[in-house]
Order: structure tokens, then sequence, then C-alpha cells
């Protein structure tokens, strides 16, 4: 159990309830000589409110950098890189005095139709996690704490506020916790957001299991909880299961509920006590970080936001090698988000840019004086008459070089609070798409979208495709920078695209029904539902092209322990400088546990000139081999051989070899519902009852053409007990099987 630092004796009860309850919107309450902590939403950019304050954005905001979401920012795989967003943020904070910044949001990307997906990073716990910790570290070298939400699994938003996530501990462990963790042990966030939902039916707020049990005492969380936004249904509940701060304000209304129910005996005063105390801890840590005189340059985070956003950019497709454009060409750019960008998502995350990159304005910048033309080709404002613009886009095509076409999600299509009804580009853009490359061959489309969209019906039609996800208020310099070829695109896909909505895994299991959500694919997401049913994809997990190539040229992996470094060396046979993603999966044939057909385990980069080679070394830690044990109710390596295979994307395997792990044998309590088989296996058991067992197995070897092995193997020991009991020596039984579990650490 963490130790608790208390407050002052000089904290009247009053006062300790009090500071568990914010001042207003946006501030913590001060308490005796504990200061107000003030905070504002993240994570891609500060939403600082002045005047009339809310949580969805409905109210202005000072303007502040907005970088590119989480995801675009996945998609760069590169924690160096999200460290130095984290950094930049926490100057933004300083200089305007934030103390607190809510953020970043670590859920699992469950189903391609979350409508927050865009300000969470994937459907893989690792990369979520390794990203996380990345920005939660570059914002609290800052002195200014970090918020990780929304704990946990907050997987969607339909009926948000009181849905129960129904989810086995396997899963829960492996998927939806596992990236929480990683931050909480890595980063050590300075506070935790728990969701507004229910898990296994208790709200999150009010899950001591949760937050007090798996959150502080097994991961060492000494930072305070925090509630999002209206997310206490009964603070007295909440504070009991380690809730310590309960936001926004209600003028005390909580606050004396909490005296009352420590007065009356229903809670007890050292809890408050604790909790004020956690409070207490940040905020003096928080007041002692402050740098009043902390200035940024507003050029130098824009470049860092274009960098970012550039880096995030994914080439999905180019088999005829039309990218990159040269400037002489002469180019239809069509598509209303060329002109009116969609860079970032809506809701409580929306953020005032200081300036936002326009693509038309940063395409003509760098083509030749009069070569490029635009047209609209469709208007988010649905004119009454769309064919006139997709006759005047065709025109226009068939008369350039390249078309380009812009393509999308709107706003409105997206946001929080509301899930999408399905992964579909509007029609009249597929139409205008069609329209184009039916006069113009040489077509490039640019995605901007927060959510996975379905790509099968354009991903034949045009020449080549990139994925801008939605890339912050410089994504419009970032795009032309990489159809021009000034930055070699890198990016890679931090989740599965797949045909079509229908083989997503949790496709009938979304968004449940009265309150309930089951999370019936168990421990099989993204990636892993699809490589084990075979399922085709339009693009997989960790897909990403280039404009030059890499080839993959050796493997060599070292163990020490249950940890593997892998060396693998890459090298760069294309004409152009680039940057390489290697991706590690693990897989483990005849498991004792059913697992995904393969698992991520770690990724680097290396940058490469032409014709170079370098080596990619890349450690995996021991946990990312466990699994969790749900009889025994921890993780637990399985000893033997796994098979470590090296690629450019889940589906692009270039390299294999085995690592020979150390790990355990599973050990489990043997009784009466242990089966004969489970007894046999076990070291000390198996031997002493071997004899008996032999006999029985030999009377029914001779049957003809039935195997009998497989049922007497599974057949509970008490029900044999029954028939062949007398066949035991007395006391043998009891006494083999209380050394063997006492053996076994039960």
């Amino acid at each position: 159990m963490t130790e608790i630092v208390t407050t002052s004796d000089e904290l009247t009860l009053e006062q300790e309830a009090a500071l568990g309850s914010g001042a207003d919107f946006w501030t913590s309450r001060a308490a005796g000589h504990v200061p107000s902590i003030l905070m504002t939403d993240g994570p891609h950019g500060l939403r600082k409110q002045e005047g009339a304050t809310d949580h969805l954005a409905l109210s202005g905001s000072l303007p502040a950098t907005c970088f590119p979401p989480a995801v675009a920012l996945s998609q760069t795989w590169d924690p160096s890189l999200v460290f130095r967003v984290g950094e930049a943020l926490g100057r933004e904070c300083q200089a305007a005095g934030i103390q607190l910044l809510l953020g970043p949001g670590v859920n699992i990307k469950r189903d391609p139709r979350g409508g927050r997906n865009f300000e969470y990073f994937s459907e893989d716990p690792l990369v979520a996690g390794t990203l996380g910790s990345a920005w939660v570290s570059g914002l609290q070298s800052m002195g200014v704490g970090a918020s990780l939400k929304h704990f946990a699994a907050n997987n969607q938003e339909t009926d948000r506020m009181r849905v129960s996530a129904d989810i086995d501990p396997r899963p829960l462990r492996e998927i939806y916790l596992r990236a929480f963790q990683k931050v909480v042990e890595e980063a050590r966030p300075w506070t935790v957001m728990c969701a507004y939902n229910r898990l296994n039916g208790v709200y999150a707020s009010q899950s001591r299991w949760l937050l007090t049990e798996v959150l502080r005492e097994q991961w060492g969380f000494e930072g305070f909880v925090v509630s999002d936004w209206g997310a206490v249904a009964d603070r007295v509940a909440a504070v009991e299961a380690g809730l310590d701060l309960q936001m926004p304000g209600n003028d005390g209304f909580d606050d004396a509920r909490v005296v009352a129910a420590v007065r009356e005996g229903r809670l007890d005063p050292a809890v408050v006590t604790e909790a004020a105390a956690r409070v207490a801890r940040v905020a003096r840590k928080a007041a002692e970080a402050r740098r009043p005189d902390t200035s940024w340059d507003v050029d130098h985070h824009h470049d860092l936001a274009r960098e970012v956003a550039s880096r995030a950019i994914v080439l999905l497709r180019d088999d005829q090698g039309i990218l990159p454009l040269t400037p002489t060409q002469r180019l239809a750019v069509i598509g209303e988000f060329a002109a009116r960008p969609r860079y970032q998502g809506g809701g409580s995350s929306h953020v005032n840019a200081i300036r936002v990159d326009v693509a038309l304005d940063e395409i003509s910048a760098r083509a030749a004086p009069a070569g490029v033309s635009y047209s609209a080709g469709f208007s988010s404002d649905t004119p009454a008459d769309p064919a006139v613009l997709r006759a005047d886009a065709v025109a226009a095509a068939r008369d350039a070089d390249v078309a380009v076409v812009f393509l999308g999600l709107f706003d409105r299509q997206e946001t929080e609070g509301s899930d999408r009804a399905d992964i579909e580009l509007p029609a009249d853009q597929l139409a205008l798409l069609e329209a184009v490359v039916a006069v113009q061959p040489h077509t490039v489309v640019v995605l901007s979208h927060g959510g996975v969209v379905r790509l099968a019906p354009i991903v034949a039609g045009p020449s080549a495709i990139l994925d801008g996800a939605l890339l912050g208020q410089a994504g419009g310099s970032a795009l032309a920078d990489v159809l021009f070829g000034t930055v070699n695109p890198s990016g890679r896909l931090a989740e599965t695209v797949p045909d079509r909505l229908e083989d997503a895994p949790s496709f009938t299991d979304f968004p449940g029904e009265r309150m309930r959500v089951r999370y019936g694919e168990g421990i099989h997401v993204g990636y892993r539902w699809y490589d084990a049913r075979s399922i085709d994809v339009t693009f997989p997990f960790g897909h990403g092209l280039s404009y030059t190539t890499f080839v993959y040229e050796s493997l060599t992996l070292d163990v020490d322990g249950d940890a593997v470094t892998a060396r693998v060396t890459v090298r760069n046979s294309g004409a152009r400088a680039g940057r390489e993603i290697v991706q590690l999966y693990a897989s483990r044939d005849r498991s004792a546990v059913v697992r995904a057909p393969q698992w991520l385990v770690g990724f680097g980069s290396v940058d490469l000139a032409p014709g170079r080679s370098g080596e990619v070394v890349v450690t995996v830690p021991g946990r990312e081999f466990e699994h969790w044990d749900e009889e025994l109710g921890r993780w637990l390596v399985e000893g033997g051989a796994y098979r470590i295979v090296v690629g450019a994307s889940s589906r692009d395997i270039r390299l294999s070899g085995t690592a020979e792990l150390r790990g355990e044998t599973a050990r489990y309590r043997l009784g009466a519902e242990s089966s004969i088989g489970e007894i046999l296996r076990d070291p000390l058991a198996g031997p002493a009852f071997h004899e008996v067992f032999a006999a029985m197995f030999e009377r029914f070897s001779g049957a003809e053409e039935t195997d009998y092995g497989p049922m007497l193997d599974s057949l509970p020991f008490g029900r044999f007990l029954g028939t062949a009991g007398a066949a035991f020596p007395p006391g043998l039984v009891d006494d083999v099987l209380a050394r063997a579990n006492a053996a076994n650490g039960f």
C-alpha cells in the first residue's frame, strides 16, 4: 500500500471535504495552507476559457497551438516526438498559469465507430501505453501535471454516463487496463481521471477495486483521482472507493454530504483525510513548480506541429509511383477540405488554434504560377444541385496532369458525445472521386478523418492515397511537404482498416442495450481479431509506405531471463533518404491458454540515407510475454519457445526467429474438481498417483477404435474417487493433495 502523507492537523473535517471538490468549473478548492489547482482540457492543445465555461467547447477559449490529435500523433510511432509535444504543451500551460492539463486519453479503440476515437491512440495497448507515457513525461518535465484518462473502459460515447462495460478479467487486464498500467508505472502521472461509465456493473467513480486495489495497491499510483466532469453519482460512495476530487464544483453541496456521512458514522474519517492529503500533495507540487515568467515561441511551436503532422501522414498506396509531385505539373486540387481544413475533433478537446495552414495555399505556393486550379467538388452546406460542383471538378481534373482530391468526414459527423452509425465516406464524395478517376488516371486522394473510414470502395481507383487523419493547425503545410517530397512519408497506421464494418470484432456487441455492453470479443481486439479469423482487411495495423524502399537484412535475438533484445539490420535500398519503423510481434504455439496469432511486443525506427544500413535495437521486457491468469489472479509468463517476427506491418513480415523463455508453468490448487490430467501433470501428485491411474488407463486401452485418453484426462478427480477411491491407501489422497498444494503456494 502506498504511504499516505496526511494533511496538516489544522484542517477541519469541513476543509478536508472541501479539498475534494471544485471551487468552480476549472479550479479546485483551496483550504488552509493548501492552494487551489487550475486545470483545463487537453490533450492536443490548451482550451483555457475565460468568462463562460463548459466541457463541450460551446464557449470560446484563448488561442493556443493545436497540435495533431492522438489519432495522428499515434501514426508517428515516435515516443521522442510525442515527448516534445508534451514539453511544448507544458510550456504553454506554464505561460497561461495552467497547472494540470487533462490528458492524455489512452483508451483502446475497440470499435471503429467510437465517437471519441480521434482522442485516443490505438487499438493496441502497447502503442497507446508507450506514446501515452512519452506525452505525460514530456508535459510533467515542465512542472505541469497530467491527468491520465478515461479510467477505465471508456470505449464508446453511446450512453456513456451510465453504460456498464462488461469485460472478463483477462481482456480487461491485457487490453483495456494495460496502457493505463504502463503509463502509471513508467511516467507517474500526477492525476488519473476516472470515467463516466460503469465497469462490470459498478461506476468507475465508485469502484474500490479499480481506484484503490488496482491503481494504488497494485500499480503504486501516488497522485490523486479526479472525476470526469459530472461523473460522480454518489460522492460518499466515490470517496470511500478512492476518488479524491469531484469536478466541477457544486457550491459545497456534496461536501456537506461527506461531512454528514462522517458525523453519522457511515464514512471513515481517515478516508476523507487520505483523499485530502493526496489532493494537497499535488496542489503543493503544482504551486512549487509554477514558472510565471515562462514564455514560448509561437513560430517554434507551429514548426513542431508541422514536423509532427508530416511524420503522422501515412502513404497507404502509390502503385504507379505518382508521388511525390513536381512543381511543373498542372494540378487540379479538388475537395472542400483543401480550402477549409478539418484538423481536429469536436467536443472538450477543441482548441482555438493560433493559426491554421490551408493545404490549397501551401500547394499553390510550391507549384508553378497559375499551375493550380481549385474546385470544391462537394460542400458541407449541402447545395441544392451538387452535380454542378462535381461537373466543375471533373472538368478541372481532365485538364490537369494530376488531380489531388481531398475527402473525409465533417465536424458534425464525429464528435464527443455520440458514436458514428457507420464508417462510410459520404456518398457524394465517393461519386465525385469515381467521376474524377474516370477522366484523370493520375489521381491522388488525401484523407481527413478522426475515426476509421471504409476505404474498400476507393482503394482500386486513385493512383495514390495519403491518410492525413486529423493533423492539427499545421496540417496544410505538412501535407504539401509530403505531396512534393520535402518530407518522405513514414507514418504507420495505429489501427486496422477493415473491408467492411461487419468484419469488426465488436460489430455484434456495440454499443449494447439497456445500459450494458458485452465485450464478447475478449482479447481479440483489432488486428488480433482479423488475424485469428484470417479476415482480409483493406490496410493492416502498422501499414505505411515510403518514397524509398527498405530491405530487412538480419535479425538476432538475445534472451536475458524473460527479456528479449532484438537487433534488426535494415538497409535503404532506394534513392531517397527515409525513415523505417520496425515492428516486433510475438506468437506462441501450443500455448496452454487462448492467444492471438501474434501480438505487438516492441517497435523502433531508423533514419537512413540511400544505400545505407542501420541497426534497430529493441529490448522487449518480459511483461510483454505475460498473460493474465484468471484463476491465479496474477500475471504469468508461460515458459517455452516464442516466435519473434519483424515486419513493416502486422501483415508484412520480413524476418523471424525463436526465443526460449524461462517463464513458469501455471500451478493450480488441486482438489475434487481437478481433472485427472491436471493431477498427473503436477510434479508431486502425478508420481504419487501414477500407478493407480496407469492401471485404470490400461483397462480402457484395449477398446477397439475408441480413444478414451482425452475423456479420462478431463475426468474430475472427485468423480473418479467416487467409484475407484478404494484403490488408494487410506489417507494417501488427502496427504498428497495437501503436500502438492503447499508446494504450489496454496
